[in-house]
């Protein structure tokens, strides 16, 4: 059935009228016998069953269309993913562990380098920010370091909610959170991303090798598209190093991870302050 916008605008209006009366949802009720009435009534709720899809499938489009960003605005497009995900995503069991809230990501939308790291702690499940606690301090001193400031880089997890007891995220949680990170990726674009640890790094390379194969070298990373992903694929280079809450409970491995930042460094043709060059972050 053809419906011009007035026609339209006027059942919506008289739907509205009986949603805010509670009448609703239309459906069908089967009555003995055949009569003309049935008939009728069966056929004016088919019809505005139909008119309802419609209505609606206009408004979500509508709603679509205004939420979509145009050109290069990257701000806007991950603003999008955030409410993609919903402020109370129920997508993997996290959500009923323990997890206050969804830790995004944070930093320069247009950043060359963007650190990936495992999962939310405490604190980050507290402030809703990616690396704000005792390994988040360290992880500041690192991009420091490397001549560059917190609000330069981007930040980011493999999963967005706190694993109970910051416990290593399971196999489906990390892949359940993949896609929205895939897209935050794919956003930013950075020339370079540094996987913090070994859930990081194997979660993005798709390998079980030990942290001293994977470090040391780059690696050809191009994040995989989802279904109605409008953007243009591309290539970037992924760099292993340890996690900043693993080099504070063995700092011992400070001097590896530094050689690993200055790797990227040089990559990114960046200069270490003056008094970082001989520290070893």
């Amino acid at each position: 059935m053809a419906l011009d916008s007035t026609r339209k605008s006027a059942i919506r209006e008289r739907l509205g009228f009986y949603r805010e009366l509670g009448i609703g949802p239309l459906y069908r009720r089967e009555v003995s016998g055949d009569s003309l009435a049935q008939d009728f009534g069966q056929e004016l709720v088919a019809v505005l069953e139909t008119v309802a899809d419609e209505i609606s499938a206009d408004q979500e489009q509508v709603t679509q269309e205004a939420y979509l960003p145009t050109g290069d605005n990257r701000d806007a497009k991950l603003k999008v993913i955030l409410r993609d995900i919903g402020p109370d995503c129920q997508r993997c069991k996290l959500a009923k562990q323990g997890r206050k809230q969804i830790v995004f990501g944070t930093g320069d939308p247009h950043a060359e380098l963007m650190f990936i790291g495992e999962g939310p702690g405490a604190d980050e499940d507290q402030q809703g920010l990616p690396f704000v606690g005792r390994a988040g301090q360290l992880l500041n001193n690192m991009i420091t370091a490397m001549g560059l400031k917190r609000e330069q880089v981007y930040i980011a997890n493999i999963v967005k909610c706190r694993p109970p007891g910051n416990r290593t995220p399971e196999r489906d949680e990390c892949d359940t959170c993949s896609p929205f990170l895939m897209r935050q990726i794919r956003v930013v674009r950075p020339k370079v991303i540094v996987a913090l640890g070994a859930t990081a790094a194997k979660n993005l390379l798709g390998m079980s090798d030990s942290m001293a194969s994977l470090r040391g070298r780059f690696y050809d990373f191009s994040p995989p598209r989802t279904a109605g992903d409008a953007d243009e694929p591309f290539e970037t280079k992924l760099a292993v190093t340890y996690h900043p809450a693993f080099l504070l409970r063995d700092p011992r491995q400070k001097a590896e991870t530094w050689k690993d930042l200055q790797m990227v460094m040089k990559f990114l043709g960046l200069t270490p302050p003056a008094k970082a060059k001989n520290e070893g972050s």
